[in-house]
């Protein structure tokens, strides 16, 4: 009830007092605060790296749990379709991100949050390195990326931040050609009406979005 009412330090707590059990829900809240609510830099990447060393425990203890595979990692902070190649997050910490999030996938299928960060995956490799070097060092494709945001969406098509996220992408693979698209999914996220307090942040970045 703390997550979805916004008392996300509340939630972590309450998560972990649970043991591994409620290590998804406190990673969860830990990384949500530290994009949406945390203004430090320095503090956002504190708690971005405490929730990672939690999710490798969790899925080195739990390693058939498609939850506890996905990596807690920074999130990129919101990106206007002005954007140019090369100011992207990054790749983040490679290959290991790219195959817990797909080991998650193939546990479960219908993981529409996993296969959204898979996707942010291989935009922010290819936004940062190119394609060529993405592919080769990384594996990343646009086709790939692009597939596991349109399926992301088909499981869950009321999702802002897969809206958002999708919207990112689009511009981080091929720039302002793609502006207008981004565009039109962010106004189809800032439409939604938001089920909870995280929801009500991926919808108000949605918004913040469209007033740049």
């Amino acid at each position: 009830m703390a997550f979805h009412n916004g008392d996300f330090q509340q939630a972590a707590e309450a998560g972990l007092q649970a043991g591994h059990d409620g290590y998804n829900v406190a990673n969860k809240a830990t990384c949500v605060h530290a994009t949406y609510v945390e203004k430090k830099e320095k503090a956002r990447l504190d708690l971005f790296q405490l929730a990672a060393q939690r999710a490798a425990e969790h899925a080195q203890a739990e390693p058939a749990n498609a939850n506890a595979t996905v990596p807690a990692r920074h999130r990129p902070r919101p990106l206007q379709p002005g954007h140019q190649r090369g100011q992207g997050a990054g790749a983040g910490p490679g290959s290991k991100v790219k195959e817990a999030l797909e080991r998650a996938v193939a546990l479960e299928p219908r993981h529409a949050e996993a296969r959204v960060a898979l996707g942010t995956f291989h935009a922010e490799v290819i936004d940062k390195v190119g394609s060529l070097i993405g592919g080769m060092t990384y594996g990343a494709r646009r086709d790939i990326g692009v597939a596991l945001f349109e399926e992301a969406l088909r499981l869950n098509p009321g999702s802002p931040i897969g809206l958002v996220e999708y919207a990112n992408g689009l511009v981080m693979f091929d720039g302002e050609e793609r502006a207008e698209e981004a565009t039109r999914l962010y106004q189809q996220a800032a439409a939604l009406p938001p089920a909870d307090a995280m929801e009500r942040l991926q919808v108000e970045l949605a918004r913040a979005e469209l007033q740049l």
